[in-house]
């Protein structure tokens, strides 16, 4: 068997703050791989695209949302399928990282159940996005467009969503090179933003601050 590192917290906010993230082979696998991508996927903070369908969601209130409340259970929900990169390994230590404040997740509830959510990390004025899960309609599209009201609020600059899939791509991501990512980076690691500036407790009022904040 391939003895492995170990992997500290420290290490892992120094490697994100480099432009490099982890991922585990599989759920079984001991290996953590750093993958750092020649493509990046990113969501301009003020290019996040809302659909019709979407909108009207929003103003419904159908979901509430939550901050840091579930953190684990999160995480764990994104793990939950057939092929995940969240192994024990990865799972202790973003929740390590979580304990420091520098992990977060946003929650999406209806009728007090979860039903979908987000987890990432905050360095400064950038946002690691990690995973999202749903198990009802548009809840993780909820999440999204809560925390782009945050990080606005907050004063970020750079969300990064590693790769680019359909789904973020139908939200405004795009993908851009590495050396433009990096560019990004290097500034956004400059900034003084605050993940806790503004408080988001339902989705009207999501919504109201998406279209207020400049």
């Amino acid at each position: 068997m391939k003895d492995t590192p170990e992997i500290t917290a420290p290490m892992l906010l120094y490697a994100y703050a480099s432009g490099v993230f982890p991922m585990a082979e599989s759920a079984d696998s001991d290996e953590i791989l750093w993958i750092d991508p020649e493509k990046r996927g990113v969501i301009p903070l003020d290019h996040l695209h809302i659909s019709t369908s979407l909108k009207k969601l929003l103003k419904s209130n159908r979901y509430s949302v939550g901050i840091d409340t579930r953190f684990c259970d999160v995480v764990s929900a994104c793990a939950d399928r057939d092929e995940t990169w969240i192994n024990p390994q990865i799972f202790d230590l973003y929740s390590e990282l979580h304990e420091l404040g520098y992990a977060h997740s946003v929650e999406v509830f209806e009728c007090d159940q979860l039903v979908g959510g987000l987890y990432g990390v905050a360095i400064a004025g950038a946002f690691f996005g990690e995973s999202m899960f749903s198990s009802q309609p548009s809840a993780s599209k909820i999440a999204l467009v809560a925390l782009v009201a945050r990080l606005k609020a907050g004063g970020y600059f750079l969300l990064d969503t590693q790769f680019l899939t359909p789904h973020l791509e139908t939200m405004g991501g795009v993908e851009i090179t590495k050396a433009a990512y990096q560019a990004r980076l290097k500034l956004a690691i400059e900034k003084d933003a605050d993940f806790n500036r503004f408080q988001l407790v339902d989705t009207a009022s999501i919504w109201q601050a998406i279209t207020q904040i400049s």
